[in-house]
């Protein structure tokens, strides 16, 4: 059976009853026992008061309270923690000194202080501070750090300032108070890719991304995206960075893809290094985006803080959507907003309509790992952007600009977010507030009708319930909307409709005719849409006419998930979106970001989850099908236009991550994705052999791989790959994610089988066991196998990782969470696997968690 769980509840809420001003830490490393010594000064609030600490696997050597050791009665000590009863605590401020031993490399689940490569690491976020001594770790509880590192080196890192640096010892001051949760330490033998800037106020920072020995040529590009970060705060929001240093350290063996800690940013390797060679163009954009997510947290997250975890999206939310705003200014702004509403869909969207639904802000939680979700990042983002849609733009920067002014230097809720938007604005988000504590995706069911002149819009929002949450009151939805004449002209400039009750109506008078609605314009809301005349006509003019970029691409995208939903179900091509491809195409090159979303068919599981939605049991297999048949017949029907495009879309010169020669590459790509299932992957295999960057090498080795297994194209490109890339970590990565994703379903499993057996497969090291697992389920009709094979083998690998790493296991696990929406079959063998899981002796707190709620 699993461990116990506790689960914790907002409303429990308290105030911890001591004030912390200096936490002293000294760290003696070593490998299996690390000494931890800490000394820190509190104050009580109240008298007579425990003091609880929390602690897991540590070895207590010593406690005492104003250098008097205490008796082992005057305190109580669990797995958890310990508690030195109030009798044993004087009234008055006190030091408490603690010292205990840690293990570093027995630390498989690479939370706390762990070893990755023989470099020394921390990961804090959210509890793994009590892994390295006894604290209350909670972030409510804030406190300066001054960190002593000894033992290890020549490079010894914490947070804040250095104070002492000297072979095999360091002191770092950190001014800022902070919760633990923010607190690092990474001690090896490193190299700084280095640079410095300026503040706007004239301070010198020093910069420093810090790698092992032979990466350091590939961070230039990470340590330019974190100066336009700096550059684009200070701009936009008008936040200087305040410490002397800014240091980043890329790290092999990590949880997450990067922590935001205190002046010491601690990154996974993936999203720092980079070259022409060896990161995608998508690459070089998360890069770009996660440094500034991380960095922007300087303000939004450490120095603004959350009064407890259930305030998770409170930092995260509104981080991300600085980010995504921030990346928007750097490359192109539409196509951003395309890509982000893409992927909440496909991510947020799903977690919604199923059993791991919850609020951006939960009431309630069991392992708080199981909340870095797409609904507290990325809806957390889309309630900031409704915020702004709201008070407008300078009402916006009047509510942040009081906002920091007001909280800086606390730990916060969402109330008092929400609060600062009031006071500066007058407005009253009482009802908005429900975006944070209520679960679920509205859908906003439209009518239209047109009289003398008159065009109204009948609006009726609905959410279905959610685990927990059975009534759901209308929230307040701010609704972009323009209108266009049957001639393609905007009638209007885009409106801000705001919706607060469950049925509205809004009016537009002085029309000379029937306009055609351009709605939810920019997704204005993270809502879905059920709007009566959605026929292919009207859905192929607004691809071809809308003024705003996102709706046309919405247009194409519905036009082509109605068309491939039919074939699944034994329709044929709509030759209306065939039409709308080909005009499309003959002004492709005018904007090829653009023009290369468009021809991106709709994934799979998003064609599985519309056939759910109009009551069909999806079929894995038929929506394949379905899907190639009408890639291949988009291709026979528009070769000449694709080959055309193919051959203009070349870019010549050196690479370059910029936007323009990305934005060409996406779009040949996109063609040549289309052309090979009409040439059996020729273009693939010639692009691969020539390709200079890993942007086309890695789609074409994914062409050659979906066109060409069985017939030797593919296994000789990955052989061919394999052999020229077997020596860095991250480009195989891709190896292993590219040839599942790619694989024929029929294929997928045996070839995972095959992978796991792989000399380079280290299933302990996180990227790896994504890369492949991930790479494994995202092969829909490959993983969800009618004799149940794919799950019991995913399963599989889930319950051998969780005892070694829980926080990945969980995550992972998110692959069965759609098990409902399938047939009775499906439903039982996948259920079955989580019943198996559930039931495993000694299963983490997490798992546990997860499954249970997926189980219902």
């Amino acid at each position: 059976m699993s461990q116990n769980t506790v689960t914790k509840l907002l409303s429990e809420y308290q105030p911890f009853p001591f004030d912390l001003e200096m936490v002293r830490l000294d760290f003696q490393l070593d490998p299996k026992a690390t000494q931890v010594r800490a000394r820190i000064s509190m104050r009580p609030l109240r008298a007579a008061a425990p003091l609880e600490l929390d602690g897991e696997g540590l070895v207590l050597r010593k406690i005492s309270v104003d250098g008097r050791v205490l008796a082992r009665t005057e305190y109580s000590q669990s797995d958890t923690g310990l508690v030195i009863h109030a009798a044993a605590l004087p009234a008055q401020p006190f030091m408490l000194e603690t010292e205990v031993e840690i293990a570093p490399a027995s630390n498989t689940a690479l939370e706390g202080l762990y070893m990755s490569k023989g470099m020394y690491c921390t990961q804090c976020e959210a509890e793994g501070f009590r892994k390295i001594t006894y604290y209350p770790d909670r972030p409510d509880v804030m406190a300066r750090f001054h960190v002593t590192v000894s033992g290890a080196g020549p490079v010894l890192l914490s947070n804040g300032n250095p104070v002492v640096q000297e072979a095999g010892r360091a002191e770092w001051l950190d001014p800022w108070p902070k919760p633990a949760y923010l607190f690092a330490l990474v001690a090896g033998d490193l190299v700084a890719h280095s640079g410095s800037f300026t503040t706007m106020s004239g301070r010198a920072v020093a910069l420093n991304i810090w790698v092992r020995a032979g990466d350091e040529t590939r961070c230039g590009f990470a340590l330019e995206a974190l100066k336009r970060s700096m550059t684009w705060d200070e701009q936009v929001y008008g936040r200087e960075y305040d410490l002397d240093i800014f240091n980043i350290v890329a790290v092999d063996d990590f949880n997450m893809g990067a922590m935001e800690n205190k002046g010491l940013n601690i990154f996974n390797s993936k999203w720092v290094l980079a070259s022409p060679e060896t990161a995608t163009d998508g690459d070089y954009e998360r890069i770009e985006g996660i440094i500034a997510h991380e960095y922007f947290h300087n303000w939004t997250g450490n120095r603004i803080t959350c009064r407890d975890w259930f305030q998770l999206c409170l930092k995260e939310g509104l981080t991300v959507y600085r980010d995504q705003n921030f990346t928007a200014d750097m490359r192109l702004g539409p196509v951003k907003r395309i890509e982000d509403v893409m992927a909440l869909r496909a991510r947020q969207f799903r977690e919604d309509r199923g059993p791991l639904a919850h609020p951006p802000r939960p009431d309630n939680y069991k392992e708080i790992n199981n909340f870095y979700t797409a609904t507290v990042y990325e809806k957390g983002a889309e309630i900031v952007g409704m915020l702004r849609h709201l008070v407008g733009e300078e009402g916006y920067r009047a509510a942040l600009d009081l906002y920091f002014e007001r909280h800086d230097g606390q730990a916060c809720t969402i109330e008092d977010w929400l609060q600062v938007f009031e006071d500066s604005s007058g407005r009253d988000l009482r009802q908005f507030k429900r975006w944070y504590t209520d679960a679920g995706t509205p859908r906003l069911t439209i009518t239209d009708s047109f009289k003398n002149g008159t065009y109204t819009l009948d609006f009726e929002q609905k959410t279905v319930p959610t685990p927990g949450q059975d009534d759901k009151p209308p929230r307040h939805i701010p609704i972009a909307v323009g209108l266009l004449s049957p001639q393609g002209r905007d009638l209007i400039e885009t409106t801000i409709l705001e919706m607060t009750e469950a049925r509205q109506s809004f009016v537009f008078e002085g029309l000379a005719e029937r306009p055609v609605p351009s709605i939810l314009r920019g997704f204005s809301a993270p809502v879905e849409l059920d709007f009566a005349p959605e026929a292919a006509p009207d859905l192929a003019f607004l691809l071809a006419h809308d003024s705003d970029p996102f709706n046309r691409w919405d247009a194409g995208g519905r036009l082509a998930l109605q068309t491939v939903v039919a074939m699944a179900q034994g329709g044929a091509v709509d030759p209306s979106y065939s039409a709308a491809i080909g005009a499309l195409l003959k002004d492709g090159a005018a904007d090829p970001a653009f023009s290369a979303l468009c021809l991106h068919l709709p994934a799979q599981d998003q064609i599985a989850q519309a056939l759910h939605e109009a009551g069909k049991s999806p079929d894995p297999e038929a929506i394949y099908q379905a899907r190639e048949t009408l890639a291949q017949a988009l291709a026979m029907a528009h070769e000449a236009a694709l080959s055309e495009l193919y051959e203009a879309m070349a870019v010549t010169g050196p690479y370059r991550p910029d936007p323009e020669p990305a934005g060409r590459r996406s779009l040949r790509l996109a063609t040549l994705s289309l052309l090979s299932r009409i040439d059996g992957g020729a273009r693939a295999r010639t692009l691969f052999d020539a390709a200079d960057n890993m942007t086309e090498s890695l789609a074409a080795l994914g062409l050659c791989v979906s066109a060409g297994v069985g017939v030797g194209v593919g296994e000789a490109a990955l052989a061919q790959f394999r052999a020229r890339w077997q020596g860095d970590r991250l480009v195989m990565d891709k190896w292993f994610n590219t040839q599942l994703i790619a694989s024929k379903p029929d294929q997928a499993l045996s070839r995972a089988q095959s992978l796991v057996q792989d000399p380079l497969y280290d299933w302990k090291n996180p990227n790896r066991f994504r890369s492949l697992m991930a790479g494994f389920s995202a092969n829909h009709a490959g993983f969800h196998r009618q004799d149940g094979e794919g799950y019991r083998f995913y399963a599989d690998w889930l319950l051998r990782l969780d005892p070694l790493n829980p926080q990945v296991a969980a995550r992972m696990s998110t692959a069965f969470e759609t098990w409902a929406r399938y047939d009775l079959q499906r439903q039982s063998l996948m259920r079955a696997q989580l019943m198996r899981i559930a039931q495993t002796e000694g299963l983490s707190r997490d798992l546990s968690e997860m499954t249970a709620r997926m189980l219902g």
